[in-house]
């Protein structure tokens, strides 16, 4: 009894925060719960980022739902993967019953049905959602060709298109302008426009497009375009509570660069456009990814360490990232590295594979009393290991810990409510309505066209001209008319020219992105 007064005692002392704090649950001591000892993460220590792990089954998404709830309460935004629906009944109240209730008193928590603010939304409304969308020019060549995997030659020769597209004052909004520039400057019209910056090799060309086709069979066709999504939406609070931004994921498995992408873009333009904060007493937003070895599988290591570098200097713009898999061997080092917290539910070990992700994640856990190894196959649905950051930034005490249940309905919402929802959104006007303005494509096009009708009029005036003869000196000097008005020199020069006058007419009107 003295060695379970002891623990209950480190853990009381260990989790004894100042400020406010999200409540996971009690101390569990010889499978009784211990209410007096709480387990918490301080709010202020959110944006140092968290793991959340564990096996199909024992709870996590449970745990997401807890936590995204607790954050809402504080008025803090929350942005979370939906990948299997599971979390869209945190918009309802929960159903309590006897069994809840038991649970629930036994580790001290007051339970009250609360259902939260909720956004949902879909990849280029690909679902139930709202749609998301991004251009092409948002993303850049960088993150772009790290998306496609391409390597260091292709990446710098994916900037000089871009590089192109914005001098010659063509849009990139969707993968089919992107697709035109770089069908043109392998064109035998095009390909002099670079010849000056080194040019576009075909082979280059041909494994970019090859790369582009490959993305848009996983969907990406749909998600870039307009109207952008406009980051600045996930900063919502409703009646002092942040709103919670469900992002719908379906056939995930299938899209995972998709995912990647999209993951990259939406903390890269928050990066951007968020000011420095430094340390505060709560985050501005706290993003949850479920199945998160799906963001890395497969990746390169440049996409790799641009990943680490955006969860690490995202910190300081008052973000915090939480990953949601299954164990910590899913999440590279220099990732892990950056994750202060951490909530591991019950691993397997009934295979080799089993054995050694179950070894690795007592390897990540600080000393304790536990014998990890263990505890950790023995942890019942809805129990976790834990261990957090503290507000002076140490690791707190390991702690078995029956975690609290959350208040908004734990299963799905219905149909009929999700459409309601979408349907009551302000976002939904916003983001519904698919635009498709003139870009490259369309520019390239008609350039085309215009390019084949003046060939044919050229072609008929020749003929023409052949059945009508002229004096010799006429015809000579209409034949050097020809020659000028005809060559390329003085073709780009009209269409430079053409520009300028648009230009000067309507002013810096074309917005440079």
């Amino acid at each position: 009894m003295a060695e379970k007064a002891d623990v209950v005692e480190t853990v009381k002392q260990g989790y004894a925060f100042e400020g406010a704090a999200l409540e996971l649950g009690a101390l569990l001591v010889d499978d009784e719960p211990a209410p007096e000892a709480a387990v918490r993460i301080p709010l202020g220590m959110m944006n140092r980022h968290g793991l959340v792990a564990g096996a199909t089954g024992t709870g996590k998404t449970k745990t997401l739902q807890l936590m995204a709830e607790q954050l809402s309460a504080a008025g803090v935004a929350v942005f979370a993967a939906d990948i299997k629906g599971d979390l869209s009944g945190v918009s309802q109240p929960g159903e309590g019953n006897d069994k809840l209730l038991v649970r629930t008193k036994s580790i001290g928590q007051d339970w009250t049905a609360t259902g939260f603010p909720t956004e949902f939304y879909a990849l280029g409304g690909q679902g139930t959602g709202i749609p998301i969308r991004a251009t092409i020019t948002s993303f850049g060549p960088v993150l772009l060709s790290k998306v496609l995997g391409l390597n260091d030659v292709q990446e710098s020769s994916l900037g000089l298109i871009f590089h192109y597209a914005d001098k010659a004052g063509l849009t990139l909004l969707d993968l089919k302008d992107l697709r035109a520039v770089i069908t043109h400057l392998t064109s035998d019209e095009g390909k002099d426009d670079l010849k000056e910056l080194g040019g576009l090799s075909a082979a280059t060309a041909g494994v970019i497009l090859r790369s582009l086709i490959g993305f848009a069979d996983q969907g990406a066709e749909a998600f870039f375009g307009e109207p952008e999504f406009d980051t600045a939406d996930l900063l919502q609070q409703r009646d002092g509570k942040g709103v919670i931004s469900l992002l719908e994921l379906p056939n995930l498995q299938d899209r995972p660069a998709l995912f990647s992408t999209f993951l990259m873009w939406l903390l890269a333009d928050l990066f951007h456009d968020l000011p420095e904060v430094g340390d505060v007493d709560k985050p501005k937003l706290v993003f949850f990814f479920d199945e998160a070895h799906l963001l890395f599988n497969d990746a390169s290591k440049a996409f790799l360490d641009s990943i680490a570098q955006t969860v690490r200097l995202i910190r300081s713009k008052g973000v915090g990232v939480f990953f949601v898999t299954q164990t910590p061997k899913d999440v590279p080092d220099d990732v892990l590295a950056q994750l202060g917290s951490r909530v591991q539910h019950q691993l397997r070990a009934h295979t080799p594979n089993d054995a050694k992700a179950l070894k690795a994640t007592v390897s990540t856990f600080p000393s304790s009393s536990y014998d990890l190894g263990e505890v950790l196959t023995q942890l019942g649905i809805g129990e976790a290991i834990v261990t957090v950051m503290n507000e002076k930034g140490a690791p707190t005490p390991v702690a078995w810990t029956r975690l609290r249940a959350p208040q908004s309905l734990m299963a799905p919402a219905s149909a009929e409510q999700l459409t309601a929802t979408v349907q009551a959104s302000a976002n939904n006007a916003k983001y519904s309505q698919t635009l498709d303005r003139e870009s490259a494509y369309e520019v390239l096009a008609a350039k085309v066209q215009a390019g084949a009708a003046q060939a044919e009029a050229e072609k008929q005036q020749q003929e023409q001209a052949k059945q009508e003869p002229r004096p010799r000196a006429q015809k000579q000097e209409k034949s050097m008319v020809e020659q000028v008005v005809g060559s390329s020199a003085f073709k780009q020069f009209a269409r430079s020219a053409g520009r300028e006058i648009v230009r000067g007419l309507f002013g810096a009107a074309r917005r440079r992105r």
